[in-house]
């Protein structure tokens, strides 16, 4: 399974972090991909293949200095170009993992995750429905645990849109907001989403369900000021060239809602997608106790709260026991989250035939 993490190809997009250096031999790998280290002397070292929202000085000195150690960071942009990465590295040259969740079991097959010691996981503060022990067991063996969610539903100008109507999914084809809809160019979250107004669980989907769900995007599309990648979508909100982001969520808004306070956010009624990352240990690792520790750390409530606001994007916690302060809380719908989780999806990947016949119908949506 090659697929982007989310939100990843999003941040990518947005912060222009992404870059994909796939160098060659070991020896000169950490040297020349420039991996960040937070101490310049320490007993330890860890190697860390994550996500940008890992790279934040602010979550790792913490354990830098806890441990006397040195966390070193490499970011990538999606599953695939992290198996390429570590094709071309030598066992032993990478510690920590950061992993779309759906693709953890791709992972564990490829004999990539070291068992964690389940027991000293705390399972008891993480919210119950993100378990999924389908994505992170494998033959009753824990390797990967859920740290950090978020969704692809709705973002708007609440000053234009009334929150009542942002949580309606027809919202996304109402002709009231002609010229005010902007549509995040990515065709899983935004396909799924319309499926989800139109009636059908994104893990449902059929080719037989894709000919109308054409017709909604063209419908759609008529209505559209923009369709673009995030900072194209998020520039249209800010500047009010549009009032409605589909398939926007926390991760598009979240930052920019202290200086545009009418910013927002919400999961339609209908639903939206919930995406997960999650964090384990290499087998290949040669200091496997601390870089679990390292995952412990994360999944604390102290590490959680510093994950969920990194500077790169804000997301929610898997730790209901997370110490943020209540005005952060206010902001990622703290409080609404047991009817968010229920109410989304997880991502749906669809299998190669299926996602070259939704690539198709997304191709004839942008060329309309």
């Amino acid at each position: 399974m090659a697929s982007e993490c989310k939100p990843c190809r999003a941040v990518r997009e947005a912060f222009n972090r992404r870059s994909v250096l796939l160098a060659g031999a070991a020896s000169a790998f950490v040297g020349s991909l420039g991996l960040r280290s937070r101490r310049a002397a320490a007993a330890e070292e860890l190697n860390c293949l994550v996500w940008c929202d890992h790279t934040d000085p602010a979550l790792l000195e913490p354990f830098e200095q806890a441990f006397d150690c040195k966390i070193n960071v490499k970011e990538y942009g999606g599953t695939g170009e992290a198996v390429a990465l570590l094709e071309q590295s030598q066992p032993g040259d990478w510690d920590v993992f950061v992993v779309d969740s759906v693709d953890v079991p791709n992972m564990v097959e490829k004999g990539l995750m070291a068992e964690l010691p389940d027991a000293e996981m705390p399972w008891a503060d993480i919210f119950p429905e993100l378990h999924q022990k389908q994505l992170h067991y494998k033959d009753g063996k824990l390797y990967a645990m859920p740290e950090k969610f978020g969704y692809n539903a709705l973002a708007f100008n609440r000053d234009k849109v009334p929150e009542a109507e942002a949580r309606k999914a027809a919202v996304m084809w109402d002709p009231k907001y002609a010229g005010r809809i902007a549509i995040y160019d990515y065709y899983i979250p935004t396909m799924e989403m319309v499926a989800l107004g139109m009636g059908i669980r994104p893990d449902t989907i059929t080719k037989d369900d894709l000919p109308q769900i054409r017709d909604k995007l063209l419908e759609m599309k008529k209505l559209a000021s923009v369709v673009g990648d995030v900072p194209t979508v998020q520039n249209a909100l800010i500047t009010g060239a549009a009032d409605i982001i589909v398939a926007g969520g926390e991760y598009s808004v979240v930052n920019l809602m202290k200086e545009n306070p009418a910013l927002d956010w919400v999961l339609p009624a209908e639903g939206g997608i919930r995406w997960m990352q999650a964090i384990g240990v290499f087998a290949s690792s040669t200091k496997q106790k601390l870089a679990t520790e390292f995952v412990k750390y994360i999944l604390s409530p102290d590490g959680q709260a510093r994950l969920a606001t990194s500077s790169c994007y804000w997301a929610m916690p898997t730790n209901s026991k997370a110490s943020l302060p209540d005005d952060i809380k206010k902001v990622l719908r703290w409080d609404e989250q047991p009817g968010f989780i229920a109410a989304s999806y997880p991502y749906f990947i669809p299998d190669a035939e299926l996602d070259a016949a939704m690539q198709e119908v997304w191709t004839q949506f942008l060329q309309a």
